[in-house]
């Protein structure tokens, strides 16, 4: 790899980008390129292989965007005819929320264009989809295993892909993503262009590269796995059982108007954004186990600043854009030491400042030692005093709550256990408190008082021989 030290600082406009994206650009609020998109887009129009790392929040996706809607400026066209429209860029990202984040971009880039742009993804019914295919389109950003349905249904074809990007390439590695990344690349044109986009650099993302790019060109805006400088990071200690009265008075004591607090485990955040609610703190979770459609009114909600806390696993730790996020809470710290950079790379993004703070039980320091191995940094270990609470007492009208009442003494439980148990009363007849007594003599009685004026019933049929 030929790896490219630096770039000058660069205006869009000095970059080649035709008068289209220039005013979408304008119009997007965007003037001075970060140092990703001045080094990527220049190389990109050139038209080679590319492999870019720079940490999260600095612009990528407009570093791909940009250059990859430039080249197909001379084939896009008006026509109506799906023929005229065929996928000539794919763009795979590993989760759903990144390709709804980085298709808006790339669709917000195109608007003064005729290029159309698509996203598809897993968790909708696919035949809503469809439709929007046949009509074609020139981008499709696309999460793998969607992909792949809508090949084996028919309903895309890749055989005119150009260009192909690949982002967040590290994360598509550790969702297990390989094999599918291996039977779309089998269907793609060989003679195409491709972009590789990762936050982070491990030798299976090097070997990645080496299989499926030609003599890409090495950038890397800033050292691999680095975290930003904005982040103001900080680790308290405390035991997990503490870990929740931790954050509720954090909470409060922050009056945090946007946070996103990350949990391991799909229960946790569940658990969790509802003992915040029950505190008074507008929080609801996001995790694989939402609907599409409860997770993208989760970050609606989150994003308009209905909610404040967002409870999450890490599936929203990539994908998510929120501007000048102020706060991120590692309730459970990460077992990959890499999505500890992605989870506090959410706060502190195009030069705003941010807090990461981490909760660190004794079983989790482990985890910690290698993040420290990894960001090449240590961090300061704080204890923070918990303030008790005394608990709110329950209704007492409430039968189901008064069950979890606390009692002050154990003769207040055996008194109450005592009038609960009703005292046992004797029946009116003695009969029904005799012991029990065979009645086999009385049934012969009373066969033998058995009428003869009856007329007879055969034995066959189950009738009586009668003696007389």
């Amino acid at each position: 790899m030929t790896e490219i030290v630096s770039f000058d600082s660069l205006g869009f406009d000095d970059l080649g980008l035709a008068p289209q994206l220039l005013k979408a650009l304008t119009e997007s609020g965007y003037t001075t390129p970060t140092p990703i998109q001045a080094q990527a887009i220049p190389v990109a129009l050139a038209g080679g292989d590319l492999m870019a790392g720079a940490q999260t929040g600095t612009g990528k996706t407009a570093a791909f965007a940009l250059p990859l809607l430039q080249k197909l400026l001379p084939l896009a066209s008006a026509s109506a005819s799906p023929a005229k429209h065929p996928v000539r860029a794919l763009i795979l990202v590993p989760t759903r929320e990144l390709a709804i984040q980085v298709e808006e971009s790339v669709r917000a880039y195109a608007k003064h264009t005729p290029l159309r742009t698509l996203v598809v993804y897993g968790g909708v019914d696919i035949k809503t989809q469809t439709p929007h295919l046949k009509t074609g389109v020139e981008v499709l950003v696309a999460t793998p295993g969607r992909l792949l349905d809508h090949i084996e249904q028919k309903t895309v074809q890749l055989n005119q892909v150009q260009m192909l990007v690949l982002d967040e390439a590290d994360r598509m590695l550790d969702m297990g993503f390989m094999p599918d990344l291996k039977r779309i690349l089998a269907l793609l044109p060989k003679q195409r262009q491709n972009l590789m986009f990762s936050a982070t650099f491990s030798n299976e993302i090097k070997k990645l590269a080496d299989e499926f790019l030609t003599k890409p060109l090495l950038i890397e805006v800033a050292r691999s796995n680095a975290t930003n400088d904005n982040v103001t990071q900080k680790v308290y200690q405390v035991a997990q059982s503490d870990k929740e009265a931790l954050l509720i008075q954090l909470l409060k004591a922050a009056d945090a108007k946007q946070v996103i607090i990350f949990t391991k485990t799909k229960i946790t955040a569940s658990r969790l954004s509802r003992s915040l609610a029950r505190e008074g703190i507008a929080a609801d979770a996001i995790h694989g186990d939402k609907t599409q459609q409860e997770r993208i009114k989760a970050l609606d909600a989150f994003k308009a600043g209905t909610v404040t806390a967002l409870v999450a696993t890490d599936v929203a730790a990539r994908g998510l854009d929120i501007s000048e996020l102020p706060m991120v809470i590692n309730y459970e710290i990460p077992s990959a030491p890499e999505d500890y950079v992605h989870r506090i790379g959410r706060t502190g993004r195009a030069g705003a400042l941010g807090v990461a703070i981490s909760f660190v039980s004794p079983e989790e320091d482990k985890y910690m030692v290698e993040i420290e191995k990894l960001i090449k940094r240590e961090i300061a270990k704080e204890v923070v005093e918990i303030e008790k609470t005394t608990a709110r007492p329950r209704p007492a009208s409430s039968n189901k709550d008064s069950s979890h009442k606390p009692s002050n003494t154990r003769a207040t439980q055996d008194a109450t256990a005592t009038k609960r148990l009703p005292a046992k009363k004797k029946t009116i007849d003695p009969w029904f408190d005799k012991p029990y007594e065979a009645v086999i003599a009385q049934k012969e009685v009373n066969i033998r008082s058995i009428s003869t004026s009856k007329a007879p019933v055969a034995a066959l049929l189950g009738g009586l021989r009668l003696n007389k």
